[in-house]
């Protein structure tokens, strides 16, 4: 599985959250606008409340899990992507030497 993908995935679900429930409050403040019980000002000012809110609780959710997956695919012994770039880069070295020293063998 791709870890990346998985990621996104719970990363969407959150944003899918969010949109959700910014819906259902601006449905909320648009029926107490249509009973009487806010004026449109007080609406509006309410739903930019919550959804800054949302937002700001969205980001701290998504800080969090990164956070919990770079953590987990810690434990689980998956390396870095500089590690992976760091061995490759040793592996090119190696490879370099030994054709050198085939090379001069081989003269």
């Amino acid at each position: 599985m791709n870890n990346n993908n998985w990621m996104e995935q719970l990363l969407m679900l959150g944003i899918g959250t969010t949109s959700l429930m910014a819906e259902k409050l601006k449905e909320a403040s648009e029926q107490l606008v249509k009973d009487g019980k806010l004026n449109p000002e007080q609406a509006k000012a309410v739903m930019d409340d919550m959804v800054e809110q949302l937002k700001s609780e969205q980001g701290n959710w998504e800080t969090q899990m990164q956070r919990q997956m770079r953590n987990m695919m810690q434990d689980l012994g998956v390396a870095r992507q500089n590690e992976v770039d760091e061995l490759r880069g040793r592996i090119d070295r190696l490879e370099r030497q030994v054709r050198d020293l085939e090379n001069k063998l081989w003269r």
